[in-house]
């Protein structure tokens, strides 16, 4: 620097550092990676929409039901208000006795018999907070649109999974992982 002028280069160093770690802790702000298939056919929001059970493959009791929860409202925020979820009776959502092929394959004959034209399934395989001293919420699931009126298509299908920062809530985690994994489903 030179104190006579008052220019210095260390300043525009300085800058470029600061932008150096701030794009360093955006990038590292929480980790995703985040897989999505879609056909090009866009899907009806206005048609009959079912939620079904989200299986639960994880040892954490009734992540599948959490997810679902979130996943409903998300899909209403899209602009689907004639969604219907499937009875209670059909998931038994439990850590001892997973019965969750029979509990889809239910859901998919209620809904079928409901006239339903979209039905959104999935899958959790990772709920909870990590091990250690910082303990950060850790989510990973699958989703799929399945067009019932065109041979149980699989319209489109997202895998997904996200961590965040170790004061950050996990329903806060997944429910942005969900967000991000339906925000690419062409719903028109």
């Amino acid at each position: 620097m030179n104190i006579l002028t008052g220019n210095s280069h260390w300043g525009n160093d300085m800058k470029t550092i600061k932008l150096g770690i701030l794009f360093l802790v955006a990038a590292l702000s929480s980790c995703a990676v985040l897989d999505q298939q879609s056909d090009s056919k866009p899907l009806d929001r206005n048609a009959k929409w079912a939620l079904l059970p989200i299986v639960n493959h994880t040892d954490v009791p009734q992540a599948g039901l959490r997810a679902e929860a979130i996943t409903e409202v998300l899909l209403r925020t899209r602009g689907i208000v004639n969604l219907r979820r499937y009875p209670a009776a059909i998931n038994q959502d439990s850590l001892f006795e997973p019965a969750e092929r029979k509990a889809v394959a239910d859901a998919l004959n209620w809904a079928r018999e409901q006239g339903v034209r979209y039905a959104v399934t999935g899958a959790v395989d990772e709920w909870h907070y990590k091990v250690g001293i910082d303990g950060e919420p850790a989510v990973g699931m699958t989703l799929q649109i399945v067009d019932l009126k065109d041979g149980d298509r699989v319209a489109w299908s997202a895998a997904g999974s996200k961590s965040g920062w170790s004061r950050d809530a996990l329903s806060a985690v997944a429910q942005k992982l969900i967000k991000n994994m339906l925000s690419d489903a062409s719903i028109q």
